[in-house]
């Protein structure tokens, strides 16, 4: 068990909330999910799972400037492409009017008052962790005129940023975020995705955080560690409203970090809007929906956030735990197809000029039940370029002059000559066949040392494949105290054209899974076409940076 799974056994034991167990998934729709947010999903969700419990999902959409319903959409797409899934779906926006009446009763209780400063004066008079903050000149104002002027920003008849709704706590407590936190703005220049224009202000995070968690009846409200900070004011909120034996315990766990990638939801959005990557399904992005479009499973994101684990440690993780989860997974599950990135024809000058014939390809050994399916084989072929060396060095098994190499699911060949073109590139290859050894002939079994993929000329489809690297060349982008962008990858992503694979591939459908073999795992782009295939390198066969190390 995790340390969190270890809590919950602890207060079923000791009968909390009644043994009862409600979680909830609570993303604000201002962006897209990425991996970082798959491991709160695998612990929102699966602790009610494994508890017998409910997970709902709720959005946090108390800032109406940066959210829109394209990202709730997403959203709910993601978590199920996940495999999860809710209970009940509740917004935050959902008890704006029991916020407002609390905020209200807030005030009455001189537990809040009307602030006139701006942002920047209330900032600078917050103090530091070792002095004590300075008290607003606001702070004493009598609760009649709090309550008019509340009453007044709440009807719409205050500016935006002219005055906000703090709690009268303690500025020289040394948990800065009880020095008077802000619980409402002023914002009317944003209508709101759900509730349009209805409201003139807003609840801050921290006061409607806890309190949507009370009116929904979560018990453990489950976050990264970022917010252990904020949990005494989660706590001071709900103390002074809550009665009764409930309450929800808020507990965190350590946030996901990987190297090579950067997780700041603000920068993604920043390299969408300045059009650096393709969106925010870019194949090289770690949002949800790009490493879907990658070609990543469900399945690999949830084995990897399961061998990572939760903590109450921050930790970087390298992206390679990532990388081979897929490449787990996909071996495991995806058929083995052919395919060459950088065509050459070979010619096998004794094979009869109009024959073809049916082989068979198994789908893939690592599964029986897989099956197989037809190829043919013809007298000219494609290979990939660099399987042909003129004077390779020793210990070079692939094909060159005099050479012999057996193609994959089909004989063994020998090279006799080849033919440059004006630029002295390789443009063809000779070679003859031995007949007598393909499978169950004769000579099947005879020893050569290298084995290369094909795709037989005559029923070759055209393709275009995109090979994605990672997006940022430096381990741990977020630590560069200058522009991140010039921490970009200028390999990251690499279009080849006229690219050769074999018919069984014609009808693929997008986000189809395929190993081609010798190259990688590859996935059918969402936009490739019956006119267009397209096909995105998900992970190559072997940890590639490993080697660049």
């Amino acid at each position: 068990m995790n340390f969190i799974e270890q809590i919950v056994e602890e207060d079923l034991k000791n009968g909390l909330n009644d043994s009862r167990i409600q979680t909830r998934f609570p993303p604000e729709p201002n962006g897209y999910l990425q991996i970082g947010h798959a491991k709160a999903i695998c612990m929102d969700f699966g602790i009610a799972e494994k508890y017998n419990g409910v997970c709902n999902l709720r959005f946090d959409d108390t800032n109406p400037v940066k959210e829109d319903v394209e990202y709730v959409d997403a959203i709910k797409e993601d978590i199920h492409w996940l495999g999860f899934e809710w209970q009940n779906i509740f917004y935050a926006s959902d008890y704006f009017g029991k916020l407002h009446a609390l905020a209200v009763d807030f005030i009455k209780r001189g537990l809040a008052y009307v602030d006139e400063q701006s942002s920047e004066e209330i900032a600078r008079q917050k103090g530091t962790p070792t002095t004590a903050g300075v008290e607003s000149p606001f702070r004493n104002r009598p609760i009649e005129e709090n309550i008019s002027l509340f009453e007044k920003m709440s009807n719409g008849e205050i500016a935006d940023g002219k005055m906000v709704l703090r709690a009268k706590i303690d500025m020289a407590h040394p948990n800065m975020h009880f020095r008077d936190p802000i619980m409402y703005r002023i914002i009317t220049a944003h209508p709101h995705h759900k509730t349009g224009t209805q409201w003139k202000v807003y609840p801050m995070y921290d006061f409607a955080h806890g309190q949507s968690d009370y009116f929904e009846g979560v018990t453990h409200s489950i976050c990264t560690l970022e917010f252990e900070v904020h949990r005494p004011l989660y706590d001071w909120y709900l103390d002074q409203f809550a009665d009764g034996g409930y309450r929800p315990k808020q507990r965190e766990f350590n946030r996901l970090n990987i190297t090579y990638t950067m997780m700041s939801k603000r920068k993604l959005l920043q390299l969408v809007q300045e059009n650096l990557v393709s969106g925010w399904d870019d194949p090289r992005m770690p949002t949800l929906c790009g490493l879907r479009r990658r070609g990543y499973t469900p399945e690999s994101i949830r084995n990897f956030i399961d061998k990572i684990g939760y903590t109450k440690f921050e930790a970087m993780i390298d992206v390679s735990l990532l990388e081979a989860s897929v490449r787990e997974h996909l071996n495991a599950t995806a058929n083995r197809v052919s395919a060459v990135l950088n065509p050459v024809k070979l010619i096998i000058t004794n094979y009869p000029e109009n024959k073809f014939e049916k082989l068979t390809a198994e789908n893939n050994p690592e599964n029986a039940d897989a099956g197989t399916h037809e190829i043919e084989f013809g007298r000219e072929i494609y290979i990939e370029r660099d399987d042909f060396m003129e004077n390779p060095p020793k210990g070079y098994f692939r094909l060159a002059p005099d050479g012999e190499v057996r193609l994959k699911n089909a004989y063994i060949i020998k090279c006799t000559d080849f033919k440059k073109d004006e630029n002295s590139e390789v443009a063809e290859i000779y070679c003859t066949y031995d007949q007598n050894t393909k499978s169950g002939m004769p000579e099947a079994n005879r020893k050569v040392k290298g084995t290369l993929h094909w795709v037989a000329a005559h029923d070759a489809v055209d393709a275009e494949v995109q090979i994605y690297d990672r997006l940022f060349n430096v381990e741990n982008p977020a630590e560069y105290d200058g522009d991140f962008r010039d921490l970009l990858n200028p390999e990251s992503k690499k279009t080849l054209t006229n690219c050769k694979v074999e018919p069984y591939l014609k009808n693929a459908k997008p986000l189809d899974r395929f190993q081609f073999q010798r190259l990688g795992y590859f996935c059918v782009d969402s936009a490739s076409t019956n006119e267009k295939l397209v096909f995105n390198r998900t992970v190559t066969l072997k940890d590639s940076w490993a080697k660049k190390k």
